[in-house]
């Protein structure tokens, strides 16, 4: 399931520096216009603006000038243009549900509609939607166009070694000090009558959704425990190919138009789906999600098996490796022994310097076989959990070897090729694309060739 996980100030933020920034050639508003790339026009308040929202996210702009600024609006109109030209579709009911999501996230951030409304100096709530809605689906365009580029780029190994090979000696990374971490996870157990309470619950919203009438979209709104979609009425977009456990999709796409599904379950608690509309490939779908409740008793419980199995491991009874194996309660580690994979990186080293805080608190000071004390925690959905930690493995600070540290340069490689992708691609399309610069700004000295000289 996904999960809204943002940051107001960085929604505000992006869409303030895209207000005024997405106005079509088609519209009557011309003036103050400094560029044109395609179907859309760059304004010269854009640039302003621009610059107050990076100085509002701490970004010193002592040093960018407005020929730099300009040229990355120009990158940004290319690539939506672009995905146009290649039938990218981003539909209206995804950039809808975005919108929601968002503003919903800034009400709550702000605290009413007024000051939301306020804040991005419109005269009603249904013009600022209105100009959101192009905002969203122009940066929609953006990344997908940015991201169809990069995925298209792989790299073999033999063209790592190459890489690593043309740098000199003396200019060879330097790889901070690392380690690897393994976890042991143990989950409360979550009593026969807990889950059956989740089920009965999610039985009579369905009921009241068939036989009484009842909005689904209103149920999911004041019931559903899932965060990232439930101010938008639990409203999901999918396909085959999103990413959503196989438990979920199984039961999406076994549904007709109008049913509602029987509860069932998920890792991440209890569901119902209304399959609400069926777009070709794609299914506009809601669901309520109802995780079943832990007693504190059950809590304490767990608490103190994670406690028995560190002590076990301290008696030497058992090895870390063994005990995550056969005792943790994490599939996604169990099979590697609780080994953890750096979401950064996806290999299984933590460079210290760049750990999240809060592993950082808990291992930095654990000694060669020591075992951390139980911990509480929290899953994806809410659920708590408590886990105990150790440290397999130290890596000292050390200049790249291409053997030790390959992972890492397939890295720094494919981002180098990814770079050179996009280069290449923007020279190309910005020869065939309508390009216009304004006589203020034709001295420029641009990175890409925006003057077609």
């Amino acid at each position: 399931m996904k999960f809204l996980n943002v940051k107001c100030n960085v929604i505000i933020a992006t869409l303030l520096m895209a207000f005024g920034a997405s106005a079509q050639v088609n519209k009557t508003k011309v003036d103050g216009v400094i560029g044109v790339v395609g179907d859309y026009i760059i304004l010269d308040s854009d640039i302003d603006k621009t610059y107050l929202e990076l100085k509002q996210q701490g970004v010193n702009t002592n040093e960018i000038t407005r020929c730099q600024m300009l040229g990355k609006l120009l990158e940004d109109k290319l690539y939506a243009h672009q995905a146009i030209q290649d039938s990218i579709i981003v539909t209206d009911t995804e950039v809808n549900q975005k919108l929601e999501e968002q503003y919903a996230y800034m009400v709550e951030q702000l605290g009413s509609v007024e000051k939301v409304v306020q804040y991005f100096k419109k005269a009603n709530e249904e013009d600022l939607k209105t100009e959101l809605f192009e905002i969203i689906k122009t940066n929609k365009l953006t990344s997908e166009m940015q991201k169809k580029i990069v995925d298209e780029v792989t790299i073999t190994p033999e063209e790592v070694r190459d890489f690593f090979k043309k740098i000199p000696k003396d200019e060879l990374p330097v790889f901070g000090a690392e380690m690897e971490i393994a976890q042991i996870v143990v989950k409360p157990q979550v009593t026969k009558e807990a889950e059956q309470k989740a089920i009965d619950q999610l039985k009579q919203l369905r009921k009241d959704v068939l036989e009484n009438g009842a909005s689904f979209f209103s149920k999911a709104v004041l019931y559903s425990e899932d965060p990232g979609s439930r101010s938008t009425g639990g409203f999901y977009k999918m396909n085959r190919k999103t990413q959503f456990v196989k438990e979920f999709k199984d039961v999406a796409f076994s549904l007709q138009e109008g049913e509602i599904s029987e509860p069932f379950k998920t890792e991440f608690g209890y569901h119902i789906i209304y399959l609400e509309k069926v777009r070709g490939q794609d299914l506009d779908l809601r669901h309520i999600l109802i995780t079943p409740k832990v007693s504190d008793e059950v809590l304490k419980a767990a608490k103190e098996k994670a406690d028995l199995i560190r002590k076990r491991i301290l008696n030497k009874e058992i090895t870390f490796s063994e005990a995550a194996r056969t005792m943790s309660d994490e599939k996604e580690t169990r099979n590697d022994g609780g080994l953890l994979t750096n979401p950064k990186t996806q290999d299984t080293r933590f460079e210290l310097t760049k750990m999240d805080p809060s592993l950082y608190s808990i291992v930095a000071n654990l000694k060669e076989g020591e075992v951390s004390l139980p911990m509480a925690d929290e899953d994806r959905s809410g659920g708590k959990f408590y886990k105990i930690m150790t440290v397999t493995n130290r890596f000292d600070e050390h200049t790249a070897d291409y053997s030790k540290d390959y992972t890492r340069l397939k890295e720094l490689a494919l981002k180098e090729k990814q770079i050179k992708a996009i280069a290449k691609w923007t020279e190309e399309k910005i020869k065939e694309t309508y390009v216009k610069i304004n006589d203020e700004y034709r001295d420029c000295t641009f990175t890409n060739n925006w003057l077609k000289k």
